[in-house]
């Protein structure tokens, strides 16, 4: 064979590796985009919760003392998350900017009560919390009613529930994909040197030396792999993070570092795990099979 051949061989074998290393580094990026969306997942339906609330609407003749003092209150309850004291004045201000029209000057007067607008903590932002928040300010002289969207907590709720087992089997199902595209991959990789195999065991190789180049090859791979993979995840938050900054925080570094970690060693096991009965099945393979 001559010098140019071998030079030929040599750039292909170089562009099958560059290939294979980044198809592995985009599967285990899909992968890390998958754990990343579960390990948030909980974080995002939480933000939604704990955006919904219910108004305890107050009577005309509440006074601003008592109205503090309920507020107190509430605010100490476990369930709360926050409240806010809406003035009827607050409340028309607000009404008027949903509407475009100054309604107050044109019926004469404000209509509107003045109001405390309570969220509740996400483990309790549900329809049974709410209808027992509604029952005990029920007979409280200083309440006219309390308002809440029952059948829009009940959908939130019935949604996210939904949405994490999409996410669970999407995972799943990824997985599976993930794994048939890398033992794709690096059984196209041996196949491609599965003379060189044959050539080593002729010349009297044991199988374990012959095994021992692959499988350094193809960890020093899947670690390449992983690390692309986390840096793609980096970018990603970053940019996520930076648009997305008042809904959700991302830079959990506990949670980032085990997703790392789990990411760095799949790329690391998965590949020594294929490669190796990728090789044995040429190790084992009859002459005229190779062809």
């Amino acid at each position: 064979m001559s010098t140019s051949d071998n030079k030929i061989n040599k750039r292909r074998a170089q562009g099958s590796y560059i290939t294979s290393t980044l198809s592995i580094s985009l599967v285990l990026f899909m992968l890390g985009l998958v754990g990343l969306l579960l390990l948030n997942a909980k974080k995002l339906s939480d933000y939604v919760k704990e955006n919904l609330s219910f108004s305890i609407i107050l009577k005309e003749d509440a006074g601003e003392a008592e109205i503090k003092l309920m507020q107190k209150a509430l605010d100490a309850n476990s369930y709360v998350k926050s409240t806010e004291y809406v003035t009827a004045d607050k409340a028309a201000e607000k009404f008027q900017q949903e509407i475009g029209e100054d309604f107050v000057s044109f019926i004469g007067y404000n209509p509107l009560l003045a109001s405390i607008e309570v969220k509740l903590k996400a483990d309790y932002a549900n329809n049974e919390t709410m209808d027992v928040f509604e029952k005990k300010f029920q007979n409280n002289p200083l309440v006219k009613e309390v308002v809440y969207e029952k059948s829009l907590i009940h959908k939130v709720n019935e949604n996210v529930k939904k949405i994490s087992l999409i996410l669970l089997g999407f995972g799943g199902i990824l997985f599976l994909i993930s794994i048939a595209l890398i033992n794709n991959t690096i059984r196209l990789s041996v196949y491609a040197r599965r003379f060189l195999i044959r050539t080593m065991q002729l010349v009297g190789a044991t199988n374990g030396f012959i095994r021992k180049p692959f499988l350094i090859k193809s960890m020093a791979q899947g670690f390449i792999a992983a690390l692309i993979a986390i840096s793609l995840l980096i970018g990603l938050i970053s940019i996520v993070q930076n648009e997305m900054q008042d809904v959700i925080d991302l830079r959990n570094y506990n949670l980032l570092g085990i997703l790392f970690l789990v990411i760095t060693g799949s790329g690391l096991i998965i590949n020594f795990i294929f490669t190796f009965f990728a090789v044995n099945k040429y190790l084992r393979m009859k002459v005229d099979d190779l062809y």
